[in-house]
């Protein structure tokens, strides 16, 4: 099987998205009383309504209808005033009243649009990138200096309630197939349901991780969703289909259900990718088709031929009435809007002179951005000088410890604003070096104690002094005097000896900078 790189040769990825959100931080189910609680035991939050009873007649959510609305204009999407629910039947034993409630051809949110920043590794993915210079645009990407931005079109966002939960007992990793018998939970049945449909704008796996890591940003920041991929608050199905490069017509699709991580959206996509070159190239046939992938045997699999919207005999909603939203009610929800992600990236970078990617990888996740704008509130009126420095620190050193430490929150570890702030500024004002910073950063985190402490304890206060230090590179550079001659001849790369032999004569406590600065005088 080819690359993806050799099949981006020629073959382009159409790529659309649906990701569904459960509302998590409501207190009730969609269209009843039923309490929302995620792990309680089975069947103990159900009642007619969410079963199904003949005569039970359910009564919308109004805190559901106004987070689906914040999450439209968040989303940048037309707030449609008049829609309606409708019956979406199908034979599921996890839905027992054999059909689910959601929206028709009009929903609450339509037409809106994300823009993606696509940089570092994952802008490689997207086909002769480079054939374009900074500012220039193709298509509905726009160059930049370290990637491009992909403007990604959103077809809707609509409401309608979730499934149960199917338990399968006896197969592997708890899946259908093998399994000795099926139990089924309805307790997430009738749980609010938001689902985001994108248009078929994303061409690499990496655009599609992006989005769903960039829509979770916000409905975080909304507070409509705990988004949590491990309970499956938030989950993706991913379409996918190839053309070759240079034609319009869309090929037939797949579709990869229930991606529960950004990491298996984007290896599922790129299998997925790759499986279809291989089946036209051999003049095989793509089948419409619901499949699977398999993170242990990095595979997809066919689960069941796709349904079609005619399979669901799709008819309005005889129990629910239309809805006719007033634009007072609208500007009232508007009013309720947080600062989103890309609002506080451009504050970051407005105050405190970050650049774009800085400022934006800040944001990726509430918990670093809240532990960055605290550590400018205690950096005061050094936190120009800091801001950096400390961006520096969460981006890199943070993000690599809590990926070595997996299920660490920032929060629980003895890292605080106070002691990050601290720590950058004794390497700021030259205590300490960036190299003993790190090993400063490393005892805070296992031993819990403050930077200054650590310092003292380990005896690491960096000599500045210069006529100190001064008395230490007259010493060296007159115990090696066949270097020195060497370097006068040309060898400078010689600097490093004796930058290393006076850090040993300082017993590693010797400034670098002030090292440096003193042997470019006299070896000059």
């Amino acid at each position: 099987m080819k690359t993806l790189e050799e099949v981006f040769e020629t073959w382009e990825a159409v790529i659309g998205l649906e990701i569904h959100a459960e509302l998590t931080t409501l207190e009730t189910k969609m269209f009843c009383g039923c309490k929302l609680e995620f792990g309680a035991a089975p069947n103990t939050h159900t009642c007619p309504v969410c079963l199904g009873l003949p005569g039970a007649l359910p009564v919308p959510n109004r805190a559901a209808i106004e987070s689906i609305v914040l999450a439209g204009l968040a989303t940048n999407c037309d707030i449609e005033k008049h829609s309606m629910f409708y019956r979406k039947n199908y034979m599921y034993p996890d839905m027992a009243k054999n059909f689910q409630t959601t929206q028709g051809p009009i929903a609450f949110c339509m037409r809106g649009h994300l823009d993606l920043d696509v940089d570092g590794r994952g802008a490689t993915e997207r086909y002769r990138l480079d054939a374009l210079a900074p500012g220039e645009s193709d298509g509905n990407i726009t160059r930049t200096e370290d990637g491009y931005v992909a403007h990604v079109g959103i077809t809707r966002i609509h409401m309608e309630e979730d499934a149960g939960k199917m338990v399968h007992l006896g197969g592997g990793e708890g899946r259908i197939a093998g399994a000795t018998q099926s139990l089924v939970d309805y307790n997430r049945a009738g749980t609010p349901l938001i689902e985001l449909v994108t248009e078929p704008d994303l061409r690499t796996p990496e655009e599609a991780r992006l989005f769903m890591q960039k829509l979770r940003q916000i409905y975080l920041a909304l507070g409509i969703s705990d988004c949590s991929m491990e309970e499956g608050s938030l989950r993706c199905d991913g379409n996918v289909s190839l053309r070759r490069r240079g034609t319009e017509a869309f090929g037939t699709k797949t579709e990869l259900k229930n991606m529960n991580s950004f990491k298996n959206l984007h290896d599922g996509l790129a299998y997925e990718i790759c499986r279809q070159a291989e089946v036209l190239e051999e003049g095989g046939q793509i089948y419409q088709e619901t499949r699977h992938w398999d993170p242990t045997s990095k595979r997809t699999i066919v689960m069941r031929v796709k349904e079609t919207a005619d399979d669901y005999r799709l008819f309005p909603e005889p129990d629910l009435a239309p809805y006719d939203l007033t634009d007072e009610w609208i500007d009232q929800v508007r009013a309720k809007l947080p600062e989103l992600p890309d609002q506080q990236a451009a504050r970051f970078a407005r105050d405190f002179g970050l650049s774009a990617y800085d400022a934006r990888h800040l944001v990726e996740s509430r918990t670093t951005a809240r532990f960055f704008e605290a550590c400018m509130e205690l950096a005061g009126e050094d936190a120009g000088a800091l801001a950096k420095p400390v961006a520096n620190l969460v981006i890199n050193d943070v993000t690599a410890y809590l990926n070595a430490h997996e299920g660490v929150k920032l929060d629980a570890t003895p890292l605080t604003p106070e002691r990050a702030v601290a720590l950058v500024r004794l390497v700021a004002e030259d205590a300490i070096s960036s190299k003993q910073g790190k090993e400063v950063f490393a005892a805070v985190l296992e031993e819990g104690k403050d930077p200054a402490d650590v310092v003292k304890e380990r005896g690491m206060e960096q000599v500045s002094d210069a006529g100190a230090i001064e008395a230490v590179v007259d010493a060296v550079l007159a115990a090696n005097p066949d270097k020195v001659a060497q370097y006068r001849g040309g060898k400078t790369g010689l600097i490093g000896f004796f930058v290393g032999q006076c850090m040993k004569e300082t017993r590693g406590q010797g400034n670098p900078k002030v090292i440096n600065e003193l042997l470019a005088k006299k070896l000059g």
